[in-house]
């Protein structure tokens, strides 16, 4: 686990999110099919909510990892209980298939099906009984297939 991978990841989602809900791209139509204005906007306080929203992209780096990195969980495979520590086939494997999958475009293809599997079903279900439209869902969703693939791509490649 490369610490510095897993922070520039945590910044995607930012990064993202300040050009996706940019009113000239899809913050109008965002601010629209939430209920949002401009009044609600400038009311949060937006050093707290920037620097949870960090946090939280952090842990979504964090676990994006065993999403996008096949050999994540291949140590687990080789535990061996009576040593208390991997097996020594470990170096082995990893030596030879260690970066087997680990491109940019791997991890983009493994990030947008996570933003369709995982985030899309969580997202859609949400809007749904909070009587949100079509437009909403599209947005949001959108923004987290592109945000999870972008991620997923740095973290297989760089990881």
């Amino acid at each position: 686990m490369n610490i510095y991978v897993l922070i520039l990841a945590a910044l995607i989602p930012m990064v993202v999110g300040f050009i996706w809900y940019n009113p000239k791209v899809f913050g109008n139509a965002w601010m629209q099919a939430s209920g949002m204005t401009d009044e609600k906007v400038k009311s949060g306080n937006m050093l707290a909510i920037m620097g949870i929203s960090l946090v939280l992209s952090f842990l979504l780096a964090f676990a994006m990892q065993s999403i996008v990195i096949h050999q994540m969980g291949v140590s687990s495979i080789f535990m061996d209980p009576s040593l208390g520590k991997e097996h020594p086939d470990l170096k082995e494997f990893m030596d030879k298939y260690g970066t087997m999958f680990r491109t940019f475009k791997h991890g983009a293809l493994h990030g947008t099906l996570a933003g369709f599997t995982l985030a899309l079903p969580i997202l859609g279900t949400n809007a749904m009984f909070e009587r949100k439209g079509f437009k909403y869902i599209a947005v949001n969703c959108g923004y987290w297939i592109v945000t999870l693939a972008l991620m997923g791509g740095v973290i297989c490649q760089f990881a």
